[in-house]
């Protein structure tokens, strides 16, 4: 067999739907990307959501729209995706790590008030792996200390925790519909906010920094070009509209890997928060017990058609980050453990159950084969 790691759930709803906006010929800036940016108003009962080509150009707007500048700290995740590290040095501001809880692999509430400066303006939360982080405990400390809240929601679009739908809790936040996401539009991302400020600097600033009049030459602020065609927002629309149908098949996939997997010696599978109430899977990510070869593991799924990849290298030792700022293995630690042993399995929509089944056939073989 060749099964992929990840896989978009596209339908001919979706070719259709931009098809007509190709037809159409307004191709930016049109009815589309207002539809889809009403549709997650409705989804999330936010006052604004803007769109945009990707999750990492809407974090990198909401941190410039709180003022986030040379020389001020962030207080964030090493263990997520590149970009919530990336947005904070695209504002020559300082990202400071807080290690993760080892279970739920979110940055650890409890230790994010000793990071603490008088340089910290901002709190970037990343809801990692679909699991929401407990944004109650993190929005009580930002009150407290004055500071921003960000949070990153790039990968958990319809997930929950305590009933609180991710991304409505802070300052502001991002989802992002890269391909291997929950819903698609190839590439984009979307700001939520209820931050009159905030939106219209965002709305402006994704725009080459345009005022309201967006179609004008008139300038008034540094912009970017960060704006999301009317061809990805259409394909978003339809994505949205089936939003309940996708969580449901991924949470289908997920049963049928904790099922399969929950006895097997030599991995974990993934823990999900007692308090979540909502989980919208991203991916599904295994670590490799102590003793376990968790590369050898990988490298034999893929000699037999397999797709795995780790799941995240530590932020602290990306090699500029390293350069950077010295970061060592051991200053992060759980970061640093976790993600040298975890590793994503093939997960997507419409894997077939013979696939799964194969999946943790040729695991179980690799497990056998890795043991130190």
């Amino acid at each position: 067999m060749k099964i992929n790691l990840s896989g978009p759930d596209i339908t001919q709803k979706e070719i259709d739907a931009a098809a007509e906006v190709i037809k159409s010929g307004v191709l930016s800036i049109g009815p589309k990307l207002r539809e889809f940016e009403e549709k997650f108003k409705e989804l999330l009962g936010v006052k604004h959501a803007i769109g945009v080509n990707s999750g990492t150009s809407g974090l990198h707007l909401l941190l410039k729209s709180i003022g986030i500048d040379e020389g001020d700290e962030v207080i964030t995740t090493p263990f997520s995706f590149i970009a919530s590290t990336n947005c904070i040095l695209f504002q020559r501001a300082k990202p400071v790590f807080v290690d993760i809880d080892p279970l739920t692999l979110n940055i650890n509430a409890d230790k994010i008030e000793e990071a603490i400066t008088p340089r910290t303006k901002a709190i970037l939360p990343v809801d990692v792996f679909g699991q929401p982080v407990n944004m109650v405990k993190i929005k009580k400390i930002g009150g407290k200390y004055g500071l921003r809240i960000i949070e990153d929601s790039c990968e958990a679009i319809g997930s929950e925790y305590l009933g609180i739908k991710t991304g409505t809790v802070g300052d502001g936040s991002v989802f992002a519909f890269y391909p291997n996401k929950q819903i698609t539009t190839a590439e984009g991302g979307i700001i939520v906010t209820n931050d009159d400020d905030i939106a219209n600097m965002c709305r402006s600033m994704r725009n080459q920094g345009r005022g309201e009049e967006c179609f004008t030459l008139n300038h008034e602020r540094l912009g970017y070009n960060y704006r999301l065609s009317e061809i990805h927002a259409a394909i978003g629309v339809v994505q949205m509209e089936r939003l309940s149908e996708i969580i449901k098949k991924r949470q289908k996939v997920a049963d049928m890997y904790n099922e399969r997997l929950k006895d097997v010696e030599g991995i974990t599978i993934p823990y999900i928060h007692p308090e979540v109430t909502n989980m919208s899977w991203f991916v599904y990510v295994i670590q490799a017990d102590k003793g376990i070869d968790r590369d050898k593991v990988m490298n034999y799924l893929r000699e037999n058609g397999i797709g795995t990849r780790q799941y995240f290298p530590p932020i602290h030792m990306q090699p500029y980050i390293k350069a950077m700022y010295g970061f060592k293995e051991d200053d992060f630690p759980i970061s640093y453990d976790i993600g040298n042993r975890s590793m994503a399995l093939p997960f997507y929509n419409n894997i077939k159950e013979e696939e799964v089944d194969y999946v943790v056939e040729k695991l179980k073989e690799a497990i056998g084969a890795a043991a130190k």
